[in-house]
């Protein structure tokens, strides 16, 4: 029996939009606690940004089961307060761990101007190799999720096909919503440390690239799910919180993506001076 034809309609492109949203959510702390697991380390990243994630997560749970919005809203938001938890233990268990400074030589060994040019000039080759490998890998990365969000859609669409989509509760709950836009405030300022932190150390060292591109990507195509089923006023008011607090964090975030290529634009300039100057 060959498979139900496509047809690209509203409710399709929510699904779509809304299965790469929850790939991108699902992958999104794995990055960050990797990069934590292999540092031995949470240097770098604010522990009052996940302490105000973690509780934006919970409220967000609570405000999603009251006010009886997607099924697959109130599952992530229970699983990120579950990956909340273990970035917050890695930050605690972490934080006692100094990294040793392997960047600058040790004044103690007694190298001359051409060997410290020339180890120099030896490591930023395989940096330049190893970053060109590092962009194939996230590319890799990216397309594999965003594949994986459009198969799980499919398999759903098939399994579906002949079914009446089930439409969640559009009753305005008080409750709901109070927990709804305390979750959204909670969103917003938990960036706010950690840009004030990477603005403080000039550096984006220890948090991970992909951990906000995929929390971006999650983000974006949360939005256009949800925009894309319905602009009804009544749909909107009831979804308004958890539309501003993703697309309030969608440009903090962006934020945060410009303060990567500035910071390491900044860390490649002071290296190369450094060449220079000796």
């Amino acid at each position: 029996m060959p498979p139900p034809p496509i047809i690209l309609n509203a409710e399709a492109v929510s699904g779509i939009t809304g299965s790469i949203s929850i790939a991108c959510w699902i992958i999104v702390f794995a990055p960050q606690i990797y990069e934590n697991f292999t540092r031995k380390s949470s240097e770098g990243l604010s522990l009052m940004f996940i302490i105000l994630w973690l509780a934006g997560d919970v409220f967000n749970v609570l405000g999603s089961i009251l006010q009886g919005v997607l099924p697959t809203m109130i599952i992530l938001a229970i699983y990120y307060t579950l990956a909340d938890i273990v970035l917050l233990w890695q930050c605690i268990n972490y934080s006692s761990n100094n990294k040793p400074d392997f960047i600058h030589l040790s004044p103690a060994n007694p190298f001359d101007e051409d060997t410290i040019e020339h180890v120099l000039s030896r490591d930023q080759s395989i940096k330049q190799e190893n970053s060109l490998k590092k962009a194939l890998f996230k590319f890799l990365m990216v397309f594999l999720v965003i594949l994986s969000g459009l198969v799980g859609w499919y398999i759903s669409y098939i399994k579906n096909y002949n079914k009446a989509p089930e439409k969640p509760s559009m009753e305005f709950d008080k409750l709901g919503q109070f927990f709804g836009w305390l979750c959204a405030a909670l969103y917003l300022g938990s960036r706010v440390p950690q840009i004030l932190l990477n603005y403080k150390r000039k550096s984006c060292e220890g948090i991970s690239f992909m951990f906000f591109l995929f929390a971006c990507l999650g983000n974006l195509t949360y939005v256009i799910s949800i925009l894309s089923i319905d602009v009804s006023w009544n749909y909107l008011l009831i979804n308004s919180s958890w539309l501003a607090g993703s697309l309030g964090t969608l440009v903090l975030d962006f934020t945060i993506f410009v303060q990567f290529f500035i910071y390491n634009e900044e860390i490649q300039l002071e290296t190369y001076g450094s060449i220079d100057e000796n």
